[in-house]
């Protein structure tokens, strides 16, 4: 019997594979369910005592762990590469919109209908736009380990967290023995090495305006697929459905005329920036914007349209009733 491990983590369900043949498998799942706490621990905003809230509170913190450091300084250099599109100074905003508690409190709060989730965003052109501040001025010291805010800037680690968690337990997990291993964290999934089946491990996408219904299948033994949607974690707002994924340019939720990214990269961390930046890129800049960054990715528009970058279908596969490393989620 393949060991798996379900449980919920970092606000979303958490699906972790072994291979038959890991040594101590459920001593393995067992290790990597304290890895994904312990970063849940450093990097969650919901959390008034992790690093990053400290950090969004003190402004300045040196000592950080490397893990934390090193997140802030990839989410920097995420934002470089893709021309601001992806952001992680969207906190603020966020806040603004009403994401202001956990998803499963916002949600149960602010409910909305699934006509009103699967519904186009409509751009509110009356409501002026207000930028987010961006990373211009952030201060890192590898040195001391310390990161400095300039005034007014709050940083948001949950995205890039969850992809990063993924490709660390993943990592983990096979630096310990495990022969394969797929790691399901709320949908940014990351695959490493044989699969319990005879093929690659295949990753099954979820339609995002049809629930229940699998748009395609993604075959892969070495890396990574994200999906980012906007109606998953969508919330009635002040101004209507509202959901999590900003732009930086207004402030305001996305309105490009698209309901999902998802992007298949070398690993998590990069898959979850890519979606996040094609997805505020939209539907006329979305496919070319990740095809020129080395990956590939399919894209559903607002009226149910599968758009793919050029060399998407080499990983296209039909789903058997027996795939089992679970849907690419938001």
């Amino acid at each position: 019997m393949t060991p798996d491990r379900r449980f919920r983590a970092m606000g979303c369900d958490m699906h972790l594979i072994l291979t038959e043949g890991a040594p101590a498998g459920e001593g393995l799942l067992d290790e990597a369910v304290a890895l994904i706490e312990q970063l849940e621990s450093r990097w969650s905003r919901f959390r008034p005592d992790s690093e990053l809230s400290r950090l969004n509170r003190e402004r300045s913190v040196a000592g950080l762990s490397e893990e934390t450091f090193q997140l802030v300084t990839d989410a920097l250099e995420a934002w470089r590469i893709t021309d601001a599109r992806f952001d992680p100074t969207v906190l603020g905003a966020l806040l603004e919109a009403g994401y202001d508690r956990t998803f499963d409190e916002v949600a149960a709060a602010a409910p909305v209908s699934d006509d009103q989730r699967r519904a186009a965003p409509a751009a509110d052109v009356d409501d002026p736009r207000r930028p987010v501040p961006g990373p211009v001025g952030i201060e890192l010291d590898p040195d001391t380990r310390r990161v400095t805010l300039p005034d007014g800037v709050l940083l948001d680690l949950g995205g890039i967290g969850k992809g990063r968690a993924a490709d660390l337990v993943a990592a983990r997990l096979r630096a310990l023995g495990a022969p394969g291993v797929c790691v399901n964290l709320g949908g940014d999934v990351r695959v490493s090495g044989v699969s319990p089946h005879a093929g690659p491990w295949v990753v099954a996408v979820d339609d995002p305006l049809v629930p229940g219904r699998d748009l395609t299948g993604i075959a892969l033994v070495e890396g990574a697929v994200a999906t980012s949607s906007r109606t998953r974690r969508a919330w009635a707002g002040a101004g209507g459905p509202a959901h999590h994924l900003i732009d930086p340019a207004t402030g305001r939720p996305a309105a490009r005329g698209l309901a999902a990214v998802t992007v298949v990269a070398r690993d998590a961390e990069w898959a979850e920036v890519l979606t996040k930046a094609a997805f505020v890129a939209g539907v006329d800049d979305g496919v070319e914007l990740v095809a020129d960054a080395g990956a590939q990715g399919l894209l559903v528009t607002d009226d149910g349209t599968v758009l793919r970058t050029p060399d998407f279908g080499q990983f296209e596969v039909e789903l058997a009733a027996d795939d089992g490393a679970g849907p690419a989620g938001p």
